[in-house]
């Protein structure tokens, strides 16, 4: 049985398989824009035009890059029997509704979707094997 832990945010994602004795760990990038959105500006003159911030234009990329992300993770975890998402942020539940919404078969097999704080690789390994009870035989 295939089971695999993914810990994400919306920098990368970590995937531990564990497979029978093996154990594996990759890493996917996501190619999200951090944008830093500045406030609007006035004209010079008094009573002048104002420039408006298009936060919605921010917001529709961000979601089509996290779509992206999001495929790219369902097409590294799609052998897998039974998934558990574990993350910081609230990505791990928009991860979860993609997979139940575009990817119905990965969507079934997630069993788990937890908080968990940012942590080093190893610490990733332990979490998902803690998580599972697996033990190498």
């Amino acid at each position: 049985m295939k089971k695999v832990g993914i810990w994400m945010d919306k920098e990368k994602a970590h995937v531990v398989t564990l497979e029978g004795e093996k154990e594996s760990f990759k890493t996917v990038f996501s190619d999200l824009e951090f944008f830093k959105v500045k406030g609007g500006s006035r004209s010079k003159t008094r009573w002048g035009p104002q420039q408006v911030v298009q936060d919605s234009r921010y917001l529709e990329r961000e979601k089509h890059q996290l779509r992206e992300f999001f495929g790219n993770l369902a097409e590294a975890v799609k052998k897998a029997d039974v998934i558990s998402v574990f993350g910081p942020a609230e990505v791990k539940e928009k991860f979860a509704k993609e997979m139940n919404e575009r990817y119905a078969d990965i969507g079934a097999r997630i069993k788990a979707v937890e908080t968990a704080d940012s942590m080093t690789d190893n610490q990733v390994v332990e979490l998902v094997k803690e998580h599972y009870g697996w033990e190498r035989p």
